[in-house]
C-alpha cells in the first residue's frame, strides 16, 4: 500500500469511494478544488493502482478541519486509516497546524475509538447533524 497526496485526477476514484461509503458524498468537483487548494491537503491510499482509502484536512488558520476519512469496505480493520490519519496529522503539522477538529456520527463507534486512539477527545456534540438518517454527531478535538 502506497499513502500519497491526492491529484486532481484522483477525484473521480475518491468521489466513487465516497459514494460507496456516505449517504451524502461529495462529488468529484469538490474533490478537485480541494486537490487545488493550498489550504487543504488530502492523501490516498492506492494498492495495486486502486484507491481504497482518502482523508483530507483543512488548514482554518492553524487548526486542522479533518472532512472526510473513507475505506473501501473490503479493506477495512487493516489499519488503513489509522495510517492515514496518522501521515495526515504530521502533514497537517507541518503546514502549521497545531490542534484538529472532526465530527462523526455518534453511532459510528469503530471510527470513535480510532480518533480516541489517536488522541482526540470528545468535547460537544451536534445534535441532529447528520442526515440519512438524522443523526448526532461527537465533535471531537486532538490538542
Amino acid at each position: 500500500m502506497i499513502i500519497r497526496r491526492m491529484l486532481a485526477d484522483d477525484a473521480g476514484k475518491v468521489a466513487e469511494l465516497e459514494a460507496a461509503n456516505f449517504s451524502q458524498p461529495w462529488k468529484a468537483k469538490d474533490f478537485e478544488k480541494a486537490a487545488e487548494d493550498k489550504d487543504v491537503l488530502y492523501l490516498v491510499a492506492e494498492e495495486d493502482e486502486n484507491i481504497i482509502g482518502c482523508c483530507g484536512v483543512r488548514n482554518l488558520l492553524g487548526e486542522g478541519e479533518i472532512t472526510n476519512v473513507s475505506v473501501h469496505a473490503s479493506c477495512r480493520r487493516k489499519g488503513i486509516a489509522e495510517n492515514l490519519l496518522r501521515r495526515l496529522l504530521d502533514e497537517g503539522m507541518q503546514m502549521g497546524m497545531t490542534d484538529f477538529t472532526l465530527e462523526v456520527r455518534s453511532s459510528n463507534l469503530a471510527a470513535v475509538r480510532l480518533y480516541e486512539k489517536l488522541g482526540f477527545k470528545t468535547e460537544g456534540v451536534r445534535s441532529g447533524f447528520y442526515s440519512r438518517p438524522k443523526e448526532d454527531a461527537f465533535i471531537m478535538w486532538k490538542h
